[in-house]
């Protein structure tokens, strides 16, 4: 028995003890825990002191640590809603009742989050990342730039008027130390009759500010192409062309409640003649990274037009050729009754790197008239040495080792096939 007594005294005091123990953990966890935990949202804080409280944010908590950083802006969004008196509706939504708009929320305890009159803070926005593009139409200028031009257009559908507002002109390279300039605009492919701008002395940036007034029909407006021509008078009198600009219409979404201010750079003009067939002038350009050939049909002059008439259609046919075996061709748009059509037409083929040795491209100026057989004017092909020589040759190559980069050339056109 007095075994047995022991026994069961030894299990009731391990159980105290274990009690003991417990107890004991339990306080020591609430001394020294229980403070660093986060207290639960219930209510704004009070309005009170707002002021202090965003300053004292700003200063601690929102200030860059490195003052070459652009300085940031609280991102906060509004505290939870409480108090707010709600009607059940029928279909089991809920709408908030009108309340005064001025009435000061309810206060409550501070939370362990920042706040801001009730608000909380949850980030920073860096207000450079929100700023408008800076305009650099005026500050970047390429090498070897000769000037560049401002103007507007817009057409009234109603009177069937094309308005051009010639603005400026910056940066002109003349070939004196003085320069007077002025500018001629034609309506192409009208070539015989010009709208002129005054002429602005002693300036190598002349602002003009003049408004100029074309007739045409809506029907032709997009086969129309406008043409600037900037020139320099000299003491004697004598007219330098200094540069032009070529913008065709049929790319544009001309209304009147839609004033394009447009810019573009100057040109040099093409002063030698046209070859016996005419020229042609495009660009190439090879992305080695995509595998693509871009080509971009800008214009041809001097063609020798089978007939003289406006229902006379011209067009470019652009055809993709490996070992002299047709791959793929498009088409630019057909304009009408012009021997020197600007057409603007960008146009992509797939071409391995691996092909460009055996890969060419033809280009075949086509005139058409209703009725009649479709006549080639002309044509030209570029490529690599198994193909070509000359202007093309180089043409071809500069392109590929210049990739991704656009290379203008003029090419003579030849009636062979």
């Amino acid at each position: 028995t007095e075994q047995a007594v022991a026994v069961a005294g030894g299990i009731i005091g391990g159980i105290l003890l274990f009690v003991l123990l417990g107890i004991t953990a339990y306080l020591l966890w609430k001394k020294f825990c229980l403070p660093f935990s986060y207290e639960k949202l219930i209510n704004p804080v009070k309005t009170t002191n707002a002021n202090a409280i965003f300053q004292d944010q700003t200063n601690s908590e929102i200030q860059p640590r490195s003052t070459s950083r652009s300085r940031s802006v609280p991102f906060i969004i509004p505290p939870t809603l409480h108090g707010r008196d709600w009607i059940n509706l029928t279909n089991e939504e809920q709408v908030q009742e009108d309340r005064d708009p001025y009435m000061t929320p309810q206060s409550g305890p501070r939370s362990s989050f920042h706040s801001l009159a009730g608000a909380y803070v949850v980030g920073t926005i860096n207000p450079d990342l929100y700023k408008f593009p800076e305009d650099k139409s005026e500050t970047d200028f390429p090498d070897g730039n000769i000037g560049r031009l401002w103007f507007s257009i817009e057409y009234e559908q109603e009177s069937e008027r094309l308005l051009v507002s010639l603005i400026k002109v910056r940066k002109l390279q003349p070939p004196a130390d003085s320069c007077s300039p002025f500018v001629k605009i034609y309506l192409l492919p009208d070539e015989r009759s010009y709208l002129q701008s005054k002429t602005k002395r002693k300036t190598l940036n002349p602002q003009f500010d003049e408004n100029f007034v074309f007739q045409v029909s809506s029907k032709m407006l997009l086969q129309r192409t406008l043409k600037f021509l900037v020139y320099h008078v000299d003491k004697q009198k004598k007219h330098h062309l200094l540069g032009q600009v070529i913008f065709p219409l049929k790319n544009e979404a001309l209304t009147e409640d839609n004033k394009l201010v447009i810019w573009r750079d100057l040109e040099k003009e093409n002063l030698e003649p046209p070859s016996e067939h005419g020229d042609i002038q495009f660009s190439l350009s090879y992305n080695d990274y995509l595998g693509r050939l871009t080509v971009v049909v800008l214009r041809a002059r001097g063609l020798k037009l089978q007939e003289e008439s406006p229902a006379v259609g011209v067009c470019v046919k652009v055809s993709l050729m490996n070992h002299n075996k047709f791959i793929k061709s498009k088409k630019t748009g057909t304009l009408l009754g012009t021997p020197n059509p600007v057409y603007n037409e960008t146009f992509s083929f797939k071409a391995d790197q691996t092909e460009l040795d055996t890969a060419s491209l033809s280009l075949s100026v086509l005139q058409s008239i209703k009725g009649e057989k479709t006549l080639l004017l002309g044509r030209v092909v570029v490529g690599p040495f198994m193909y070509t020589r000359g202007r093309e040759l180089e043409h071809w190559n500069e392109m590929i080792s210049k990739p991704k980069e656009l290379v203008k050339r003029w090419h003579a056109l030849c009636h062979s096939t």
